[in-house]
């Protein structure tokens, strides 16, 4: 009997032994990056079985709200938080560290339409606006001479979520359309004028594929796995090009030149001929006091793990990985997580 016992009390200590050294880790935010995000954690969890990693894919709001109640352990971001975002976060200061890169890209179903359209900046604001409401409106149909475009009504679709993709749209939109910047300007949420809401990069995604001569919004990945139409947007050179993993990592030839020491930087209508205008690079949120050194440890692993293996996941998905310059600064930012 006394036998038995020993071996009882035994096992329950190893067993509480391996349920203490499990960490759990809990995240959340944008929606932009989850693709990538979901296979790096699965990933990690393969070479390090001890360590979970759970993210919710709320939105960019989403995910610094959570950060700044403390009910997560890292955010993940589209939109550097700002100066008075960070001040409001009081227990530790926040890290920026970026990810990858990625491309927004402008995807539309129209009937009896398959080829792909080009957009100026200016259009793009104007549709959103709802000044520009027919397919056949002479400034798309002077962009794609050639393409017999409906006399349809155009549908609008934007994020209904605090998103980071949204901010990137807006922040575009802002550069090149000084009466959206006047009117509506940048954010991850904003008052929109026309259109109807769609919820994560999948929402808008879905409301774009159930509802005829409409146009959103989406991270690229999302076009891609969802075979969608999207179009090609001129730059600041005059050309028009589709997003793709070249056009992206040209867009951030300048800004890992002149990368600022907390790396929030905005890339969009970057110069360059062979830049996309709307790409952007996306964030984890980091708290640089960590208390539980499990977690701590665990964090710091994940990120050295995702600044070097990790960074070979990126072309699969359609990501665009970091300037190796860029590497080498979040690598020495890791110090700063204590």
């Amino acid at each position: 009997m006394r036998t038995v016992l020993l071996i009882l009390v035994g096992c329950s200590a190893a067993a509480s032994l391996a349920v203490a050294q499990n960490i759990n880790i809990n995240a959340a935010g944008a929606t932009f990056p989850a693709p990538i995000y979901q296979k790096w954690f699965e990933e990690f969890h393969k070479a390090h079985g001890d360590v979970q990693i759970n993210y919710q894919a709320i939105g960019s709001g989403g995910g610094i709200k959570q950060l700044t109640a403390g009910t997560v352990d890292f955010g993940a971001s589209d939109m550097p938080m700002t100066d008075a975002q960070i001040s409001g976060v009081t227990k530790y200061h926040v890290l920026h560290f970026p990810t990858v890169l990625g491309g927004v890209v402008p995807t539309y179903k129209i009937d009896g339409v398959t080829a792909d359209l080009r957009f100026s900046g200016q259009v793009l604001a104007d549709i959103f606006l709802g000044k520009i409401t027919k397919w056949n409106d002479p400034a798309l149909t002077k962009l794609n001479p050639g393409v017999k475009l409906p006399s349809a009504d155009i549908t609008v679709v934007h994020r209904s979520d605090g998103s980071g993709t949204s901010f990137v749209w807006t922040d575009f939109l802002s550069k090149v359309s000084p009466e959206w910047k006047s009117k509506v300007g940048s954010n991850t949420s904003v008052s929109w004028p026309v259109g109807l809401g769609g919820k994560g990069n999948e929402g808008v995604a879905g409301q774009v594929e159930q509802t005829p001569n409409s146009i959103g919004y989406v991270e690229l990945i999302y076009a891609i796995q969802n075979k969608m139409s999207y179009g090609a947007v001129q730059n600041t050179s005059g050309k028009f090009l589709k997003a793709d993993l070249n056009t992206v990592t040209a867009a951030a030839a300048g800004a890992a030149k002149n990368m600022p020491a907390d790396f929030r930087v905005s890339i969009t209508n970057a110069p360059g001929a062979n830049a996309y205008p709307i790409s952007t690079f996306t964030w984890l949120l980091i708290p640089d006091k960590i208390e539980n050194a499990g977690k701590r440890k665990a964090i710091k692993d994940f990120l050295s793990w995702m600044l070097t293996t990790g960074q070979k996941d990126c072309e699969s998905l359609s990501y665009a990985p970091l300037p190796r310059s860029v590497v080498s600064q979040e690598q020495k930012q890791l110090a700063k997580i204590q």
